[in-house]
């Protein structure tokens, strides 16, 4: 797992670490890189982050089959 804030990066290995790092804080990433935990003090809950971020995924999408549909000179 990995705790990341800002531009700081920390591999962990325990759950305790990654409870620490998370009230200081941090976003808990697992391995595969999909976040897991948000750190505390967030303005923004996990569940519409993660809404937020299919949304965007979507769109991108649409906006490059949108550009693919330009004609181009």
């Amino acid at each position: 797992m990995k705790a990341i804030k800002e531009n700081k990066v920390y591999t962990i290995t325990t759950a305790e670490e990654a409870k620490a790092y998370r009230a200081r804080g941090f976003d808990i990433y697992d391995d595969k890189g999909k976040l897991k935990e948000s750190g505390t003090g967030k303005s923004v809950s996990l569940e519409k982050y993660e809404a937020l971020e299919k949304e965007n995924a979507k769109l991108k999408k649409e906006l490059a089959k949108l550009k693919e549909e330009i004609p181009k000179e």
